[in-house]
Formats: structure tokens, C-alpha cells, sequence
């Protein structure tokens, strides 16, 4: 309780400061180019995951942790930060979704919209994607509820939970909303007619543009993104197909990767978005940078071949004017908490990875819109966290 006490005091002192977010909209034009053509910069961004453990309290979004995890990114050069809530489903069956996960949804729900109010504070717009979280261990991309009345019952649970987070993002002005994350089994299937009602449903509640975040290897046979402003990939491509490979097999595999983005958004006449990158800290990581650390033992730590392997994918895809930007696959809301995944994981916090995403942070994309640009307000970070931790104490 006291969380949720310190989350809707945050609110309320932001209230009385904020911009009204109506006028600060982000606007994407209808065409390959249209991210940039708004005057937008290329989105510079860094997902902060939550931290996914009830025996870790204090520590998640809404927290004095969440604070220097936000003024890191910022240091870093980031000017986006990606908020990732997750809802429960069972197994693959798909019969309905909870939305608690660790912390209950009503108190949840104000952390996450204390912590956009943070970020927006801090001049860094927002994007929130939320996810789900299969128990059994199983990718989400393969939930199959079977029958048409199962499908049905799984429409409109998924309804719910994604529209209760679409009012979050509404009531704290999020400047990008995905509409769903790796859903393979519903959006590129005879059934994807009614995820275009959820997103209807969605544009009616939420008014900031969409986006889906779809998986690299089935974006292609993805049926619904010409009802979204811009095409999210979460975009683990392999680079190289064998152990031991060099930068000039790995500079080829991003070359095809920016091949890949340019062919779809001439395709749909909309920008691509990553909406997630990431190389785990191990050798080979471009090969299958999808695989999970959790399930790994015994890894051999290599900071240079994460560095290489975000050197290799960025190297010509910022040059690409259709490419939108991206979010690197992730820190979390506590810095310091080495709980959520071992030192061979994706994060690249002090790690020589780091040192390219801020290298490519600083540069100019063909992606970028008028530099002058700048949207909404800025904080001094000096006077930053005494102010958070004075009414974190209430």
C-alpha cells in the first residue's frame, strides 16, 4: 500500500506541472518515410523491464530504483524508454488472461503510470507494451485456444486486459501503445479479422498512434498492420549461420536485416520500428540471438562478441530513412538487481555493448526529422531524485 500511496502522490504533483499531452502528441505520417516526415527524431530506446519477483518489493516500476534506472538511460543518450506490464496465462489454451503479476493490477497500474510521469519529467517520451507470460513456460506466439468458441472467450479476455492498459496509457499521455507482442497464432491466422476489433476498440479509447510488435521470422505473413501507424518487430535476427564468425559475415547479416525493413515498409507505407533488439553476453550471440538465458549453465562470458553483434546490426540500418528507431532488449527498474537474468544475459549495462548503443544514440540517422526538434519540458536531474524521494516517504 505504501507503493501505491507514493505512485498516486507522483501523479498528482506531476498533474499540476505536465503539459496538456493532447498537444504533444506524437504525429506519424501515412508513408515508408512518415516517422521522420513528422518531424519526428528516430527513437532512441531502451526497454525497462519490471522487476519479476514478489520477494524483490520496493524495486519495480514506480520505485526509488526506477528513478536511476530512467537517468541512466537518459544519460546514455536515450530518448524513449519502453514500460513492459505482463498479464498470466496459463498454457497455450488460451482460457483467459490475469492480469496480476506480483503486484496486484490495481496497484500495478499506478506504478506504471508514476513511472511514465517520471519519464515524460525527464523529457523522454514513452511506450507501453504490454506483454504476456505463459506459466507454463511456453511462447506466447503459440497460443491455440482450438475451437472458434475458445477463440472467442480468448478475444475477449485479451480485450480486456489490453484495454485496461490502454486506458493507463490514455490518462498518462504514452506517446506509442503496442497493440500485442509475438501473437503468430491470432494475427496471422483466419482469426486475425478479430484482432482488428480489439485494435478499433483500442484507437477508441487510446488516442496516441499503435504499433504491434511482431516477431522477426513471421512479420512477413503478419495480416493486421495496416490497422497500426507503425510496424513493431521484435527484431532478433540471426546474423550468421555459423560458430566463430567475423565482422564481415555479421556486417552482411545487418545488411540484410535493413534489405528486410525497406522491402516492408515500402510494402505497407509505414516506418519499422524495433521494438525490441538484443544480443545475449556470449560468444556467438548473432546466430540465434532469440535464445533465452534463463534455460543456459556453464556460458562463457563475452562482452566483445554482444558489442560486435550490436556493431554488425546498426552499422547500415541507421542510414535506412524508413527505419523508425529502436528499443535495446533491456535493462530493468532497479539497476542494481543481478536477480532477473545471469551476467552472460541481454542486458548490456556496463558492458562494452553499452558503449555502441551510446555511439549510436549520439549519431544522426536517416531515420531523424528536424534535430531542432524537441518535445515537452525538461527537468534539472540534479533536483531529480530529492524530489521523488520526498513524496516516495509518504
Amino acid at each position: 500500500m505504501r507503493a501505491l500511496r507514493a505512485a498516486t502522490v507522483a501523479i498528482a504533483v506531476l498533474a499540476a506541472s505536465a503539459p496538456a499531452s493532447a498537444a504533444d502528441r506524437l504525429t506519424v505520417f501515412p508513408s515508408a518515410t512518415g516517422f521522420r516526415d513528422a518531424g519526428n527524431d528516430a527513437i532512441r530506446g531502451i526497454t525497462v523491464g519490471p522487476i519479476e519477483n514478489a520477494y524483490h518489493p520496493g524495486r519495480g516500476y514506480g520505485s526509488n530504483a526506477y528513478v536511476r534506472t530512467v537517468l541512466e538511460a537518459k544519460a546514455m543518450g536515450a530518448t524513449w524508454v519502453a514500460l513492459t506490464p505482463f498479464g498470466r496465462v496459463g498454457d497455450l489454451k488460451g482460457r483467459g488472461i490475469d492480469p496480476t503479476f506480483e503486484a496486484p493490477f490495481a496497484e500495478n497500474r499506478v506504478q506504471v503510470a508514476a513511472s511514465v510521469a517520471l519519464a515524460h519529467r525527464l523529457g523522454l517520451r514513452v511506450m507501453i507494451v504490454p506483454h504476456l507470460w505463459v506459466e507454463s513456460g511456453e511462447w506466447r506466439a503459440l497460443v491455440d485456444p482450438i475451437t472458434d468458441a475458445a477463440w472467442e472467450n480468448w478475444a475477449k479476455s485479451y480485450e480486456r486486459y489490453v484495454l485496461a492498459w490502454a486506458k493507463v496509457a490514455e490518462e498518462s499521455g504514452v506517446d506509442l501503445f503496442s497493440v500485442g507482442v509475438e501473437m503468430r497464432g491470432w494475427v496471422t491466422s483466419q482469426h486475425a479479422p478479430r484482432f482488428l476489433d480489439v485494435i478499433r476498440q483500442i484507437r477508441a479509447l487510446y488516442k496516441g498512434p499503435l504499433t504491434y510488435s511482431g516477431n522477426w521470422d513471421d512479420i512477413d505473413d503478419t495480416c493486421i498492420l495496416g490497422a497500426v501507424d507503425v510496424i513493431g518487430i521484435n527484431a532478433f535476427y540471426p546474423l550468421a549461420d555459423k560458430d566463430g564468425s567475423g565482422w564481415e559475415e555479421l556486417a552482411k547479416g545487418g545488411v540484410r536485416v535493413r534489405e528486410k525493413v525497406h522491402a516492408l515498409a515500402d510494402r505497407w507505407q509505414k516506418p519499422v520500428l524495433f521494438t525490441e533488439i538484443g544480443y545475449t553476453t556470449r560468444p556467438n550471440p548473432a546466430i540465434k540471438p532469440w535464445e533465452w538465458p534463463d534455460g543456459m549453465k556453464n556460458v562463457t562470458v563475452d562482452g566483445a562478441a554482444q558489442a560486435l553483434a550490436y556493431t554488425a546490426l546498426l552499422h547500415d540500418l541507421l542510414d535506412e530513412p524508413r527505419f523508425a528507431g529502436f528499443f535495446v532488449w533491456r535493462t530493468y527498474a532497479d539497476p542494481d538487481d543481478v536477480s532477473q537474468e545471469a551476467e552472460w544475459g541481454f542486458n548490456p549495462r556496463g558492458k562494452a555493448a553499452e558503449l555502441v548503443v551510446r555511439d549510436a544514440f549520439a549519431t544522426r540517422w536517416a531515420g531523424d526529422g528536424d534535430r531542432s526538434y524537441r518535445w515537452g519540458w525538461r527537468a534539472e536531474t540534479a533536483g531529480l531524485l530529492p524530489w521523488w524521494r520526498a513524496f516516495s516517504s509518504h
